[in-house]
């Protein structure tokens, strides 16, 4: 889906793409869920049928009709105080204050026209050799991030110093807060910016917060979380009764959303 003779992608006949364009995959999933929500939008009435996209981009007409769509489509449900507290009892790390850590990483960036393939392959050899030297000899991946980090610390052999959660990508950040580990991540980290290989050098806890305190936060990632499974499952539904070339995703022939 990187070279610049790509297949045109479609949804019932409406193309995503042009032949010329560069898109990642990636981009051309979130055109085609884009235009399954735009097409089931004019289905219901809530867009007129002469309304176009320009170069993957809806007019603020359909984005309005889509919220509008959603909303009808997806009510959610108010989480139970029993599912709150659940939900806090398990990811207590995740309501905490201050917490902060050392890291540094080395950088293996995707860009247009990148072998995201060989990429990881590259990702996945560096990961192995710092995590044998883990503890070791620290020397290993500085070395390493100066000579492979597609990122400005590989002068400082990778060291983003100390950060916070708000300091990073939401993405990254998941994979840093709210745990125990220290050393080199037994995984690639992925995030808009591509893999990083990890190494967390300190950990500072920080505060616990009561659930009364943060009831609020909490009862907000259970709704999202119900919403996105929603969404979903919406597009899977749609997929599942559209015309699609050019691009894979996921189908059902049954409705999963009431």
């Amino acid at each position: 889906m990187n070279t610049r003779d790509q297949t045109v992608a479609s949804i019932n006949g409406v193309a995503l793409n042009r032949c010329d364009e560069i898109l990642s995959a990636a981009e051309l999933r979130q055109r085609a869920c884009t235009e399954l929500l735009r097409q089931a939008a004019q289905a219901a009435g809530l867009l007129a049928a002469e309304d176009r996209v320009a170069d993957g981009v809806i007019s603020e007409a359909a984005s309005g009709a889509i919220e509008t769509l959603l909303e009808r489509k997806l009510p959610v449900a108010e989480p139970s105080l029993e599912d709150c507290r659940r939900h806090y009892a398990a990811h207590q790390g995740s309501y905490r204050t201050g917490e902060r850590v050392h890291v540094r990483h080395i950088l293996f960036a995707v860009t247009p026209g990148t072998d995201v393939t060989a990429l990881r392959k590259r990702a996945e050899i560096a990961l192995l050799d710092v995590r044998c030297h883990d503890g070791n000899a620290t020397g290993v991946f500085a070395s390493a991030a100066r000579e492979l980090s597609n990122c400005p610390s590989a002068a400082e052999g990778g060291d983003l110093g100390w950060l916070s959660d708000k300091d990073c990508a939401p993405e990254f950040a998941r994979e840093l807060f709210g745990h125990v580990e220290v050393g080199v991540l037994p995984r690639l980290v992925h995030s808009r910016f591509g893999l990083h290989v990890v190494e967390v050098l300190e950990r500072e806890p920080g505060l616990s917060q009561s659930f009364e305190s943060v009831q609020g936060a909490v009862a907000n990632a259970l709704r999202q979380q119900t919403y996105v499974a929603a969404v979903r499952q919406y597009l899977q539904l749609l997929a599942g009764q559209a015309v699609i070339t050019g691009i894979e995703l996921e189908a059902a022939d049954t409705p999963l959303v009431q």
